[in-house]
C-alpha cells in the first residue's frame, strides 16, 4: 500500500520532509546527494539514499529496542521513512572517541588519538555562520535547549554512544566520531525528546578496525573514491544487505560533477 505525500515541509542538504498521512507524522524522503564544506562542495551518488535509509532504520530500530525514543515509525520504502514530526533543537550534538577532523585541525591534536572518554561538542545549526561550536551557557543562555533537557540529552548521546561503539567493533568498524539532532513533541499530552534525523556513514566516521580504511563521507570530504562501495560495506556488515543480488534494483552509478564555491 502506497503512503500518500502531503506538502513540503522542509528540504535541507540530503533530504526532503513532506507531510504525513497522520496529524503528527511526516514522510522523510533522502536524497542522493553529498555535500561536505558547508555545501561548498557538492555532488550526486546515486543510491546513496538509498543505504542511508536502510543504515538508519536499522540504526535507531535498536536504540529505540533499548529504550532510546526516536522519531521513527517505520520504513515505507527504499528512500522513504514515516516519522514523527517534531520541534527540531537548533543544536548539533557532537561525540568524540578518536581525534580526527576539525578537531585535530582546531587544537593540533595528532590525527587518530584515542580519547580518553568520549568528547561531547555541541554546534549550533545555522548554515550562515558555519554551524559554530558553542558552550553549554550559550545552548541555555539562548534558551536553544533547556538545561533540564540538555542534562537529559547529553545522557542519551553517552548511551547511544556506547550502545554503538558495540554494535560498530562487533563487525569490525571503529566508531570514530558522529553527530545527533533531537526534538521536542508531545505524545498523548506528555512532552518528550526524541532523537531525530538519521544515523549513517553521512553522519558518522567509520574507520575499518585493521586497516583503518575510511567508510563513511569522508570519503566524498577528501576525495577518496568508491563512496558508494565503503556505505554498501558498512550495509554489509550490519547484515543490512546480505547478498549482491539484495541490491540489484538500484543501480549505482558514478558520482556526477563535483562543484566547488570559490570564496
Amino acid at each position: 500500500m502506497t503512503t500518500i505525500k502531503g506538502k513540503k515541509l522542509y528540504e535541507g542538504k540530503a533530504k526532503i520532509l513532506y507531510e504525513g498521512p497522520e496529524k503528527g507524522t511526516a514522510i522523510q524522503h533522502f536524497k542522493d546527494h553529498a555535500t561536505a564544506f558547508n555545501n561548498q562542495k557538492k555532488t550526486t551518488v546515486e543510491g546513496k539514499g538509498v543505504l542511508n535509509n536502510r543504515i538508519s532504520e536499522h540504526i535507531l530500530n535498536n536504540l529505540n529496542q533499548i529504550g532510546i525514543k526516536t522519531h521513527l515509525i517505520k520504513r515505507l520504502n527504499m528512500r522513504e521513512q514515516l516519522v514523527r514530526l517534531v520541534e527540531i533543537m537548533p543544536v548539533e550534538f557532537i561525540v568524540r572517541n578518536i581525534a580526527t577532523g576539525s578537531l585535530t585541525k582546531r587544537l593540533g591534536i595528532p590525527d587518530g588519538t584515542i580519547l580518553s572518554k568520549p568528547l561531547l561538542e555541541y554546534s549550533y545549526k545555522n548554515d550562515d555562520f558555519g554551524d559554530p561550536l558553542v558552550a553549554k551557557e550559550h545552548i541555555i543562555e539562548f534558551n536553544w535547549v533547556k538545561e533540564s533537557e540538555l542534562n537529559l540529552i547529553n545522557d542519551y548521546c553517552l548511551r547511544i554512544n556506547d550502545f554503538m561503539q558495540g554494535m560498530f567493533r562487533a563487525v569490525g568498524i571503529k566508531l570514530v566520531d558522529f553527530k545527533l539532532e533531537f526534538g521536542r513533541v508531545n505524545i498523548d499530552g506528555k512532552n518528550e525528546i526524541l532523537l531525530a534525523d538519521e544515523i549513517s556513514p553521512d553522519t558518522c566516521r567509520l574507520w575499518d578496525v585493521l586497516s583503518e580504511k575510511k567508510l563513511d563521507k569522508d570519503r566524498f570530504r577528501k576525495d577518496l573514491g568508491n563512496i558508494i562501495q565503503a556505505y554498501q560495506e558498512v550495509a554489509r556488515r550490519l547484515g543490512i544487505i546480505h547478498e549482491e543480488s539484495n541490491i540489484a534494483e538500484v543501480k549505482f552509478g558514478k558520482p556526477k560533477a563535483v562543484n566547488i564555491k570559490k570564496k
